[in-house]
């Protein structure tokens, strides 16, 4: 399985917003997280790699296929899931993948059943595919959206945000079907939300204004912030004089309305904080809070 490359890859719109700035990256077969706020970029640079936006420069390339200049062969071998994935007619799930996988050139009846029932297994919707897809609940469309992608058997796959409005249930199951199939593609999970990423993925990266903020393994991430992370509990109204002296990475409000807050500091701030064990959302919010930084410094 080869590898995806980006070299320099830069995008700004009309409306002067700089959506991908100077992308440099390396994708192995797996399960990769993509990590931003909302507006961080993560949807261009999805629809960049699916060929259905051209970047104002930089290279593109999945093995030995040139993207940008071979997009019929990246195609070939992508399985996307956009953010939003269209209505269906009232069709069953069955009968829409093998209009599919029709689409899709599988002209054998035989070799078309022996794909969607593949594809019906992996993503747990079997029992249900004589149900019409338009009566499914948000996750089993996720799921669906999952099962035909899966037709062409794709070598690179990509979802964003896909548990965006999922129930928590629902959001189990989806992860598990993207975990069962992580381990032969390459799949780029787009999300804001850090525990799809703490689940999944075995490497990452966080974008934020369109610069890759921090590439990493989720467990090297961690490790490196170790005795870097700070707690302390603290009266509401104290909050504004932390945020001035210390760098603040995040707040969480307490059932007595007193805030815990996390500071990143290489040294104790002062007695009064505890030093705490890092995990991935301090790994984000310390990316962010370090680029915001460098743009107010600059």
């Amino acid at each position: 399985m080869q590898a995806l490359k980006l070299s320099h890859v830069s995008k700004t719109y009309s409306n002067g917003v700089k959506a991908l700035d100077d992308v440099t990256i390396e994708i192995q077969p797996g399960m990769f997280g993509l990590l931003g706020p909302n507006g961080a970029g993560k949807s261009t640079l999805m629809r960049t790699i699916a060929t259905l936006q051209e970047p104002d420069s930089g290279e593109l390339f999945l093995g030995d296929i040139n993207i940008l200049e071979d997009k019929m062969a990246l195609r070939k071998v992508l399985g996307y899931l956009p953010q939003d994935f269209g209505v269906y007619p009232k069709l069953s799930a069955e009968k829409l993948l093998h209009y599919f996988a029709q689409l899709k050139g599988i002209q054998s009846k035989q070799e078309r059943q022996k794909i969607v029932d593949f594809a019906l297994e992996v993503t747990n919707l079997y029992e249900v595919k004589n149900k019409s897809v338009a009566g499914y609940s948000g996750g089993m469309k996720q799921r669906f959206g999952i099962a035909q992608l899966l037709l062409n058997d794709p070598h690179l796959i990509i979802v964003d945000e896909p548990t965006a409005g999922l129930d928590p249930a629902e959001r189990h199951r989806f992860l598990n079907v993207l975990r069962d199939i992580g381990t032969d593609h390459i799949v780029i999970l787009s999300t804001h939300i850090v525990d799809d990423v703490k689940e999944l993925c075995t490497d990452m990266a966080v974008l934020n204004g369109g610069k890759l903020l921090n590439h990493n393994k989720p467990i090297e991430a961690i490790n490196e912030l170790k005795g870097k992370i700070w707690n302390k509990i603290i009266d509401k109204e104290e909050l504004e004089a932390h945020t001035t002296k210390f760098d603040v990475i995040n707040r969480k409000y307490n059932q007595d309305h007193s805030l815990n807050i996390k500071v990143y500091s290489d040294t104790r701030p002062d007695e009064s904080f505890e030093n705490i064990e890092p995990d991935l959302s301090d790994v984000y919010f310390v990316s962010l809070k370090q680029n915001e930084n460098e743009m107010s410094n600059a």
